[in-house]
C-alpha cells in the first residue's frame, strides 16, 4: 500500500487492482455518476482493467485519483485526487464517494490532503477544478478547500465553473 496523506479520520492511497469491486459498485450508483460524464463499469473486470492501466498515471505524473479510506476501519468510501492533464498542462482535483458518506466533511478533508500533497509534495504552482453548474455541493466542497471562482467555461460540452488556488494563497490559509 502506497500511503500519500493522512489526517484525524481519514487516509489516501494508492488505487490498486484489489479496489476493483468498490470502483465498480462506485459507479454503478446513478447519483454518484450524475455530474461526471462517466458511464458505469459493465462489470467487475472492466473496473479492475481500468485499475491495472491506471497505475501507469502514478509512475508517470506521480499523481493520480487516491482511494480515500477511513482510518479506524480501513474501509475505502471514494476517492479523491489529482489528475494531470499533459495536453493542456494543468493540475485538477477530483472526488467522487459512495452516497452514505456524502455530507459528512470526508470530501473536503481528503481534497484539502491531496491539495497539501500537490503543493508540498510534488511543488505544484496551481491547482484546479471543473465543477459543473448544476452541481453546487461539490461547489460548495471546493470553495471550503480555499478554492476560488475563476470563470465559467465549457467542459465536456457542459457548462461549469472553473476554481483554482494557486500554491501561494494555499501556503497562506
Amino acid at each position: 500500500m502506497t500511503l500519500i496523506a493522512k489526517s484525524k479520520r481519514l487516509y489516501l492511497r494508492e488505487l490498486n487492482i484489489n479496489d476493483a469491486e468498490n470502483f465498480y459498485k462506485l459507479n454503478l450508483d446513478p447519483e454518484v455518476l450524475k455530474y461526471t460524464g462517466d458511464k458505469p463499469f459493465i462489470n467487475i473486470e472492466e473496473a479492475n482493467n481500468f485499475l491495472k492501466e491506471y497505475v501507469n498515471q502514478y509512475k508517470k505524473y506521480k499523481m493520480g485519483r487516491w482511494a480515500i479510506c477511513l482510518n479506524d476501519t480501513n474501509k475505502m468510501i471514494g476517492w479523491c485526487g489529482l489528475k494531470y492533464h499533459p495536453k493542456q498542462k494543468y493540475v485538477d482535483i477530483g472526488f467522487r464517494l459512495f452516497k452514505k458518506h456524502w455530507n459528512k466533511g470526508y470530501a473536503t478533508e481528503a481534497s484539502l490532503l491531496a491539495l497539501d500533497y500537490g503543493f508540498n509534495t510534488l511543488e505544484n504552482n496551481k491547482i484546479v477544478a471543473h465543477v459543473y453548474n448544476e452541481n453546487v455541493a461539490s461547489q460548495k466542497v471546493v470553495l471550503k478547500t480555499g478554492m476560488t471562482f475563476s470563470k465559467n467555461i465549457n467542459y465536456d460540452k457542459k457548462l461549469a465553473k472553473l476554481f483554482s488556488i494557486s500554491k501561494t494563497e494555499y501556503l497562506k490559509k
